[in-house]
């Protein structure tokens, strides 16, 4: 998730509220109590929870090389004396904790954009709350895309009783979205949020009946969890058919004992395999983006799922010889 600050050097009370009813991640202020009067959020200042911040101002190679090296490890605030994208494409491609100093909804969704994998995040000057409300949406309403592919399904059978877990978000979840899950983090797939209609029970669009405890899910940095350790305010990686990827607040799991079915399918020499709830209500997602539910689902019926780098170490990916079966 892209992180979204707000510079408010002057300080001006109406945008430092805009940016924290927007979701600012931090503001960068003179003065870190004039913030704590209005809210609990991150501040950047000499007195605030973050007390010194890198900047550079990129003006020839000399400078865009010594503001890549200080963002090798902890992010670093860019200025572009032109605002041009060559600069950020160079920094992004040697730095993960670039933030670039943007005016406008335009030139932040260029920062965000630059390289495809954009940059760590963007540090926005304005005197306009309306322009912090509109980077802010901006910001928050994607995390970028996630690359999928569609499996064809070879074996789908009941295993058992388990205990499964069920992920409440703190947002309505559209129909065609769910969350990335697998059991190995070399592959996962998409199972649809319980969105839709059916007459067993009513509609929980903020829920996804994600699988059994052990299983995989993958979160909005690219790391990975076990659906059992998820906690309530953590976030989640929320996807639809085609990749459009946002993140959610975990309002709660539920773990409860039921019927489960293993799916197993493959992409090319790519496999994948989930163990999910046994139920009418519990849906996978078709190449069309269309829910199919797994009471249905048999050999040969494509769906969508995504081919990670296996091997993963407190939820990150490692070069290293693993072997998940």
């Amino acid at each position: 998730m892209k992180q979204f600050w707000v510079d408010i050097r002057p300080w001006n009370k109406d945008v430092a509220t805009t940016a924290i009813e927007s979701g600012a991640d931090a503001l960068v202020v003179d003065k870190a109590e004039d913030v704590r009067r209005l809210g609990r959020i991150t501040t950047i200042a000499p007195d605030g929870d973050i007390r010194e911040i890198t900047e550079c101002t990129i003006t020839d190679k000399e400078s865009e090389n010594a503001a890549a090296q200080a963002g090798k490890h902890k992010p670093v605030i860019v200025t572009t004396s032109d605002w041009t994208v060559i600069p950020l494409e160079n920094l992004v491609a040697q730095s993960d904790h670039i933030i670039a100093r943007v005016r406008n909804v335009q030139e932040a969704e260029m920062a965000i954009h630059v390289l495809e994998k954009g940059v760590y995040g963007i540090l926005l000057k304005t005197t306009d709350p309306a322009i912090v409300k509109s980077v802010g949406a901006l910001i928050k309403a994607s995390t970028g895309t996630v690359a999928l592919v569609p499996f064809t399904v070879t074996k789908i059978v009941p295993v058992g009783m388990g205990d499964r877990v069920c992920v409440d978000t703190c947002s309505i979840l559209s129909d065609g979205e769910g969350m990335l899950m697998g059991n190995t983090s070399s592959a996962m797939l998409l199972v649809h949020a319980e969105t839709l209609e059916n007459p067993y029970v009513a509609p929980r669009p903020f829920r996804v009946n994600a699988g059994a405890v052990h299983a995989y899910i993958l979160l909005p940095d690219g790391k990975t969890a076990y659906l059992s350790d998820l906690a309530i305010g953590g976030q989640v990686l929320v996807s639809d058919a085609k990749g459009t990827a946002h993140s959610a607040i975990i309002g709660r799991t539920k773990i409860e004992r039921r019927p489960l079915l293993l799916v197993e399918a493959a992409a090319g020499t790519a496999k994948v395999s989930l163990i999910l709830q046994n139920a009418e209500t519990i849906r996978l997602v078709g190449e069309d983006g269309n829910a199919i539910s797994v009471v249905h689902l048999k050999a040969g019926d494509t769906i969508m799922g995504s081919v990670l780098e296996g091997g993963r170490h407190f939820g990150m990916a490692v070069k290293e010889t693993i072997r998940e079966k």
